[in-house]
């Protein structure tokens, strides 16, 4: 039986099944490849799993030391502790071990299972956002896919970039406070022992969020190319976005102003770089309809 327009709707539904299973097999590869990916990069973080922790207690491990020979009689703040980090700067010497803790029979080797899953995430991530594109790639005009593959390049290094903040900023301060908050008197201390996972999570959490914070320019781009906004909206809407992010920072950050203006400063700036790139991609829009306009007419 015909439809009132001479098709079959049987037929359209074989002619559409073809390409849903060509396009789920390709689904499927593409996901089987990013697992594999991961297992991968979960082994590799995992076997370096104590380089990696090391790696992340560092600027502790130099606070604790800078900290403890202030009270020798030298003078150290956290902009020292910042430097030292970046190899501007000689570390002190070693004045004491420094302890770390955890309280559970587990507790670290749990911990190491999280922090080799954070490493896979970011490590396999150009694997998992190409393999994306390739999923994609074949639903986009070529001038789509060329515009797109910016994008996977500009993406991990926003990660790195937010990530890079939080190591040789941020946590500098934030450590530099918590080990300032300990006292020392006569027939009493409070001593700061702080619990592996603890430290960890709290690292872990803020590269993360600081990561993905750092997206904000590729997001909005991607936007603009969408037509879902315009940089127009965006500059209009400039005021609300700063509340927002300073919202974001507050809720993202330790409650201490430093850290979320840590946050909130470079979210304000990428947000501007944002609305520059959609100004450009709808520039290079206009000047398409233009030619291909001029195009029609000559014909």
């Amino acid at each position: 039986m015909t439809n009132s327009i001479g098709h079959d709707p049987e037929d359209e539904i074989e002619a559409s099944r073809a390409p849903l299973l060509e396009h789920l097999t390709e689904l499927r590869s593409r996901l089987i490849v990013c697992v594999v990916a991961l297992f991968v990069g979960f082994g590799v973080c995992f076997a370096f799993s104590t380089q990696l922790f090391l790696f992340l207690i560092h600027p502790f491990e130099v606070a604790a030391g800078m900290v403890a020979a202030s009270k020798t009689g030298a003078h150290h703040n956290p902009f020292d502790l910042i430097m030292v980090l970046m190899g501007l700067k000689d570390a002190p010497a070693d004045v004491a071990h420094q302890k770390f803790v955890f309280t559970a029979l587990l507790e670290q080797f749990f911990t190491k299972l999280k922090l080799s899953a954070f490493g896979a995430v970011v490590v396999t991530f150009p694997v998992l956002a190409w393999q994306l594109y390739r999923f994609v790639a074949p639903g986009l005009y070529k001038n789509e896919r060329g515009a797109f593959l910016p994008f996977l390049v500009a993406s991990p290094v926003l990660f790195m970039m937010g990530a890079a903040l939080v190591y040789y900023v941020m946590l500098p301060f934030i450590v530099w406070f918590s080990m300032n908050q300990q006292i020392f008197g006569a027939g009493i201390s409070v001593e700061l022992l702080p619990k592996v996972s603890d430290y960890l999570t709290l690292v872990t959490s803020l590269l993360l969020a600081f990561g993905l914070c750092f997206q904000l320019p590729v997001v909005v781009s991607l936007l603009g190319m969408a037509g879902i906004i315009d940089s127009k909206m965006l500059r209009a809407g400039r005021r609300y976005a700063i509340v927002g992010v300073f919202i974001a920072a507050a809720i993202l950050t330790p409650p201490d102003p430093i850290s979320q203006l840590t946050l909130a400063i470079p979210m304000c700036l990428l947000y501007e770089v944002g609305i520059w790139c959609v100004w450009i991609i709808e520039r290079g829009r206009k000047k398409r309809e233009a030619e291909e306009s001029t195009d029609v007419v000559a014909v």
